[in-house]
């Protein structure tokens, strides 16, 4: 009995002891009240996953979301496509898609926590990419009949707008990415398998004029983003087996739809380049290059011209990890890359001058298991 007690009282002063090692790693740990979303894309119960960020940019698991629906499953990259979930514009809303059952999950965001809001049908087959300017939603359904379809969004509920859908060029165009221009005049879509950028005014009612079909300037356009100044900027895979072929182009849009080229397939020196993010501040583009598991970053001027930052090539993930979507913090300081191969979220500080400090991988999610979409506020 008394070596009992003995051996009670020993670990009673153990845990004592260790009580303040462990009050003092949860307290390394400072949520800065950001937060970085990755969506699961699975077949069975599509979820979107929360990751608080703390001050010097580091990641910790917060929670797990269900969408309320379905994912399309699959494993490396099965959406093949950019924005597949996307924050609203002011950040207090994340939309996710469900593109094995054709839906559009919106979510309250409070911080790394989310609240499940609405559901609605997305008027078409396997979304893959979504865009949200001011009260105005389009989601792109890249199966079937490919098309866009939009919204009105009133508070955190989506409702369709009638006569809003319009077809893509074709019905296998292998549309990628959606984005509304900064002053919400124009819609623009990407589509892989033509190599075209379409390009639609939004007219008063949130409806959309006839499709304006413009080829890319390079091979392989996957991806449209717009910087703040309104330049789009496409990532292009770039020619069939050129090894590290990729580039990146930008456009200004005329008031009829068509573009004009600015610059035109800038290297990335990467392989596989086909998502693009642009800094809150319009200073800087990164690409992510697949292929090399590499990101390469731009200067954009006030004209939109692109210029390589030193190197170009400023981030590196481990090999093989296959960094697809990626997104930037609200404040500009952080980027993050979906590492699909190795089930990692790259995370990288971004310095005054453009280059970034690779801050090392977060784990969270289980590698070659289809995860598409990330975001970070």
């Amino acid at each position: 009995m008394r070596r009992a007690i003995e051996s009670m009282s020993m670990l009673f002063v153990m845990a004592t002891l260790l009580l303040p090692i462990h009050a003092k790693a949860n307290n390394d740990f400072n949520d800065s009240g950001h937060a970085v979303f990755i969506m699961s894309n699975s077949v069975d119960r599509n979820e979107v996953i929360t990751f608080a960020q703390a001050a010097d940019g580091t990641l910790h698991e917060s929670g797990r979301f269900p969408t309320g629906g379905r994912g399309s499953g699959g494993n490396n990259d099965p959406l093949e496509s950019q924005g597949s979930l996307t924050l609203s514009h002011d950040h207090p809303l994340l939309f996710a898609l469900n593109a094995g059952s054709g839906q559009i999950s919106v979510f309250d965001v409070h911080g790394s926590h989310l609240e499940l809001s609405d559901k609605v049908q997305s008027e078409g087959s396997e979304p893959n990419a979504i865009a949200q300017r001011g009260n105005l939603v389009y989601v792109l359904n890249t199966g079937g009949s490919s098309n866009v379809a939009g919204f009105v969004l009133e508070g955190d509920h989506l409702h369709y707008i009638k006569n809003s859908l319009a077809f893509l060029s074709t019905n296998t165009s292998g549309a990628a990415s959606i984005a509304f221009s900064p002053d919400g005049n124009f819609l623009a879509v990407t589509e892989r398998l033509t190599n075209d950028i379409d390009v639609f005014k939004v007219q008063t009612d949130g409806t959309l004029s006839p499709i304006v079909i413009n080829p890319s300037a390079g091979p392989g356009a996957f991806s449209v983003s717009f910087a703040p100044n309104g330049v789009a900027l496409v990532s292009e895979t770039g020619p069939v087996n050129v090894s590290n072929g990729s580039a990146i182009s930008s456009y200004a849009i005329l008031a009829n739809g068509t573009l004009s080229a600015i610059s035109t397939s800038v290297p990335t020196l990467g392989g596989a380049n086909c998502w693009n993010v642009v800094t809150p501040d319009g200073r800087f583009v990164y690409v992510s290059n697949a292929g090399s598991s590499t990101i390469s970053g731009f200067a954009i001027s006030s004209t939109g011209a692109l210029s390589a930052l030193p190197g170009t090539v400023v981030g590196e993930n481990p090999a093989g990890a296959t960094n697809l979507d990626l997104a930037v913090s609200a404040d500009g300081r952080f980027l993050f890359t979906l590492n699909s191969m190795d089930g990692t979220i790259g995370t990288f500080a971004i310095q005054k001058d453009g280059t970034l400090k690779n801050l090392g991988p977060a784990n969270g999610f289980s590698s070659n298991s289809g995860y598409n979409g990330i975001a970070a506020n």
